[in-house]
């Protein structure tokens, strides 16, 4: 075993659960060619790739908006889907890639109305 293969399983054997994920996500991010979160400059486009940690049905002016929080293992990045309910696949612990316009909402990374591709569930 050379010094990077002893290192890196020091690393998984005292790392925590948490620390573990954020690695996982962040290493199905870079295999994807997707920009990480904590790296989005605001009024760009990006891709990103992660795993949607919750959704919210939550109206702005009076429309209604679902909202996802997607994590890639560097941060989180808000999803806005304006005049929508419910999107079919759009679920928490499904995973996916996700294409718009970066903005900053209340000083968090935001992205309206973006384009997706989910990844098929295990099993499918």
């Amino acid at each position: 075993m050379d010094k990077l293969d002893v290192k890196g399983a020091l690393h998984r054997a005292l790392a925590s659960q948490a620390e573990l994920e954020a690695d996982e996500e962040r290493t199905e991010s870079h295999r994807h060619g997707c920009t990480p979160v904590a790296e989005l400059p605001e009024r760009r486009r990006a891709t990103v790739h992660g795993v949607i940690r919750s959704i919210t049905l939550r109206p702005r002016q009076g429309v209604p908006a679902l909202e996802a929080e997607l994590y890639d293992g560097t941060g989180t990045l808000d999803l806005v889907w304006l005049g929508r309910r419910e999107i079919s696949g759009i679920e928490p612990g499904r995973r996916g890639s996700f294409e718009g316009l970066v903005c900053g909402v209340g000083g968090r990374r935001t992205v309206y109305n973006p384009r997706y591709e989910l990844q098929p569930r295990p099993g499918e």
